[in-house]
C-alpha cells in the first residue's frame, strides 16, 4: 500500500497537470459511472492528501475521494506540457517512474484505449489520468467529505508542508505553524492515551495519518523505541521526537520519491537505494547497522513488523 508521501506526491502532481482545468470523467470499467457523470465537465479547483487519502475539488463543491489501498495504482500520460510521475501506486516498483509520461511513445496524440478494468479516467487538453483497482472511489459533498478527514489522525506532512514552501520561495505564514503545532500536540496527546504497543499504534490511521509498515518500522529504531513498549509508557518528550522524526523522513519521500531513511554514515557499500535505504525493514536476519544483533522479524496485527532487539530494548519500568 503506497504510504502518505506518495499520496502527497500524487497531490501535487494533480495540483501541477490538471489544475484550473476542466475535466472530462468517466468510468470504463462502469463501476464508477453514476460518480463521473456527477464531476464530468467540471472544472478541478484543488487536490488534496490526508494520509493514504487524496481529496480532489471540483468548481461544483463536489469532491472525489481516492483511497488506493494495497492494489490500486494511478497511471498518467499526455503531451510535452503534462509531466511528471508516469505511475503512482501498485504493484510497487523500485521507487516511482520520473519518466515525463507520453514521452517515449511518440508524439501525443490523446489518451490511449483503457487498458485492464480502468474505474476512473480523468482527461484534460494535454493529458489523462486513469485509476485501477482503488479500495475507495467516489464523489462526496464537501461536508461528506470533511467527516471522513475528521476521523483521520494528524497528517504528518501538514506539519512538513511549510518546509516545502519556503522551498518555494513562497514563504509560509502563521497559521499554518499553529497548525503544524497542533498537529504535533494532538498526536503526542492522543499516542500517550494509547495501551496498545507502539508498533500497534502507529499504523491506525485514527492516530497517524500516512504511516504505513515501511516508515513506522524505520521510524522506531531511528528513536530508539521498542515496538512493543505500550504507547502510554512513553513520555511526552519521546512521542514528540517520534512524530518529529515521522515528519522529517515522510517529508524526505516526497522529496526524493522514495523511502530512504538511513543516515550516509549507516550505509554499508553499493548505492544507496535500495540496498541501503533501510535500517531495518525486510532485513530480519541480517546483522544491524548500528550494533552486532540480527534484526528481527513478527507477525502483529497481521502486518510483519521489523526491529533490532539491540538498539530497541524495552523501557524500563
Amino acid at each position: 500500500m503506497p504510504e502518505g508521501h506518495s499520496v502527497h506526491r500524487l497531490a501535487r502532481q494533480f495540483d501541477d497537470v490538471f489544475g484550473g482545468q476542466v475535466l472530462a470523467v468517466s468510468s470504463p470499467q462502469g463501476r464508477f459511472a453514476p460518480g463521473a457523470r456527477l464531476i464530468d465537465g467540471h472544472r478541478l479547483v484543488s487536490s488534496q492528501a490526508h494520509g493514504k487519502q487524496l481529496f480532489l475539488g471540483f468548481e461544483n463543491e463536489l469532491v472525489l475521494r481516492v483511497h488506493l489501498g494495497l492494489y490500486g495504482a494511478w497511471t498518467f500520460g499526455g503531451d510535452e506540457e503534462f509531466s511528471g510521475a508516469s505511475s503512482i501506486g501498485a504493484p510497487r516498483k523500485v521507487g516511482e517512474s520520473e519518466l515525463g509520461p507520453g514521452t517515449e511513445a511518440g508524439p501525443y496524440s490523446g489518451p490511449p484505449e483503457p487498458v485492464g478494468q480502468v474505474r476512473a479516467r480523468l482527461v484534460s487538453a494535454h493529458g489523462w489520468a486513469d485509476v485501477r483497482g482503488p479500495s475507495a472511489c467516489e464523489v462526496l459533498s464537501i461536508e461528506q467529505a470533511a467527516l471522513i478527514r475528521a476521523k483521520l489522525g494528524p497528517d504528518p506532512l501538514t506539519a512538513a508542508a511549510g518546509e516545502f514552501e519556503l522551498s518555494k520561495g513562497r514563504g509560509t505564514d502563521a497559521g499554518h505553524l499553529a497548525a503544524a503545532r497542533a498537529a504535533r500536540k494532538d498526536f503526542v496527546s492522543r499516542l500517550c492515551a494509547r495501551k496498545t504497543p507502539l508498533g500497534i499504534a502507529l499504523m491506525d490511521q485514527s492516530l497517524l495519518a500516512g504511516v504505513g509498515n515501511i516508515y513506522r518500522a524505520e521510524t522506531l529504531f531511528r528513536t530508539r523505541l521498542d515496538p512493543f513498549t505500550p504507547s502510554a509508557r512513553i513520555s511526552a518528550r519521546k512521542a514528540g521526537m517520534l512524530w518529529d522524526d515521522i515528519v522529517g523522513i515522510m517529508a524526505d519521500g516526497v522529496r526524493e520519491g522514495k523511502i530512504i531513511t538511513t543516515r550516509p554514515e549507516h550505509r554499508g557499500p553499493g548505492p544507496v537505494w535500495p540496498e541501503n535505504a533501510y535500517y531495518t525493514y525486510q532485513r530480519q536476519g541480517l546483522t544491524c547497522r548500528l550494533c552486532t544483533r540480527k534484526i528481527s522479524m513478527a507477525d502483529a496485527a497481521g502486518r510483519k513488523l521489523y526491529w533490532c532487539p539491540g538498539c530497541q530494548r524495552p523501557a524500563r519500568s
